[in-house]
């Protein structure tokens, strides 16, 4: 008998070789022939139950591929819908913000991973299962703060509050003017402020006074350093710069006690920065009056760049001032003094400014003036030396007392009212008499030879350093 199989309506099997044969042909290849019965059967359509069960296994595995393939399919499109929804990945150490105006303009910027995220970038036990869940949109994280700025110049006010208490008044017999703090102990000033004398009078911003020793001197700077006995570690200083960073049209400060009004100060700026000779001035508009002279010429830094000396009266010249440079001080307080400088800065300046000037006729009317100047004060200063000799017998024989104050000679207390509290003796009559004409002529003739040379223009400051020359400087002339 044949071998049931699915295929039997289509092809039976020749139980002889085995071959599959059209169920359409009766006999096999091999000479096979079915008997009656068997053809029957094959004719029928009749179902086997191997067959059936055959049938029924290639079913279930063709609907198990097909399961399978929608699954796939299924799970496949669920993770490209999550992924299309889920925010793109986040590195948690870096994070994409917008800068500026444009939003499509990201920037990436660090920060430390929390916690929670280290924890989660562990590689998980195998036994856990990992779930894939969208990531949570970070926070938003602010741009870090900028560099702060560098604190701006302080007010003009502040600068000069804070520069004021190291400003001081400089009195001497003869006059006053300023002066400023370097050191607790150290003031600087001016030559011309101190004169001769050996020991002057500082007074400070709230009034206290206090004796100073002048120690060192310098004619050719104008540059006097004075020391006082019991320095205060508390009292303010000014800081030195440098006249050489100058530059013209920079705001300065000049403060001082201008006829003898203390804490005064005015604005201008640098005019210019002058080398003359050996010798570098600062030159500005800033208002320099007498009393000014010592005091210190100020950086809109608070910075000490000069040492006020001199300014051209405004018969002369309109906003015209000067200031020795800072630089020559610094020089003079480490021991440093000019080889080669000659004359005083007016001086100097004098001959720069008539060198470079063109002749005219004020020009010649100046130069013509001071030469007739220069020589009336030689001959009237021969005179005076001559007074001298008489002055010291008039004290040694009939002048009992002493004289108060100090003076450049000393009969110049004559007309100082409280100078001579002594008693002349009464036989000395006609000696005193002649001694305060002969005193008298010689200041009638230093008066006159003054206004002779103020109407030829000459520079007061030029007329002052011949006075002082001739040993005939005295604040009581102009009286």
């Amino acid at each position: 008998m044949t071998e049931p199989s699915s295929s039997s309506a289509v092809s039976w099997k020749c139980p002889d070789c085995g071959r599959r044969v059209p169920s359409k042909l009766p006999t096999c290849r091999c000479g096979r022939t079915l008997d009656a019965g068997e053809a029957a059967r094959l004719a029928a359509p009749a179902v086997y139950e191997g067959d059936a069960a055959a049938e029924s296994d290639d079913n279930n595995i063709a609907a198990t591929v097909v399961a399978v393939i929608l699954a796939f399919a299924a799970i496949g499109g669920a993770v490209y819908w999550m992924n299309a929804r889920r925010e793109p990945a986040v590195n948690p150490s870096e994070i994409a913000i917008p800068i500026g105006d444009d939003p499509d303009d990201h920037r990436k910027v660090s920060r430390p991973a929390p916690a929670a995220a280290v924890e989660a970038a562990q590689p998980a036990a195998a036994s856990t299962p990992i779930l894939l869940v969208p990531a949570a949109t970070p926070a938003a994280v602010p741009m870090p703060a900028p560099p702060p700025m560098p604190a701006p110049p302080g007010s003009l006010e502040d600068v000069v509050s804070g520069a004021m208490p190291a400003v001081v008044r400089v009195e001497t017999g003869q006059g006053s003017g300023s002066g400023f703090f370097v050191k607790p102990d150290t003031i600087l000033t001016n030559v011309h402020v101190v004169g001769s004398n050996l020991l002057v009078t500082i007074r400070r911003q709230d009034g206290n006074t206090q004796s100073a020793r002048v120690e060192t001197t310098a004619p050719e700077l104008d540059i006097a350093v004075l020391r006082i006995p019991s320095a205060d570690a508390s009292q303010p200083i000014l800081r030195l710069g440098s006249a050489t960073q100058a530059r013209a049209g920079q705001e300065v400060m000049a403060l001082g006690s201008p006829l003898g009004l203390q804490n005064t100060v005015t604005r201008g700026i640098v005019s210019a920065v002058r080398q003359v000779g050996t010798l570098t001035l600062v030159q500005t508009d800033a208002a320099i009056n007498p009393g000014n002279s010592g005091g210190p010429l100020l950086a809109r830094s608070g910075e000490v760049i000069g040492i006020t000396t001199m300014g051209i009266g405004s018969a002369v010249a309109q906003g015209l001032s000067f200031a020795v440079a800072i630089d020559h001080a610094q020089a003079v307080l480490a021991g440093q003094r000019p080889t080669n400088a000659t004359g005083t800065p007016l001086t100097t300046l004098n001959q720069a400014m008539n060198a470079q000037s063109s002749s005219s006729d004020s020009d010649t009317r100046r130069s013509r003036g001071t030469q007739i100047y220069q020589e009336t004060i030689g001959t009237i200063a021969r005179r005076a030396d001559q007074l001298d000799g008489h002055w010291i017998t008039f004290k040694k024989s009939c002048y009992d007392g002493r004289v108060v104050g100090a003076f450049e000679r000393e009969w110049f207390a004559l007309w100082e009212p409280r100078a001579m509290p002594g008693l002349v003796s009464p036989t000395c009559g006609a000696i005193f008499t002649d001694v305060r004409r002969v005193a008298d002529a010689i200041r009638s003739e230093v008066i006159a030879a003054e206004e002779a040379a103020r109407q030829a223009d000459v520079y007061p400051g030029m007329r002052r350093d011949v006075l002082r020359t001739n040993r005939l400087d005295y604040s009581g002339w102009s009286r």
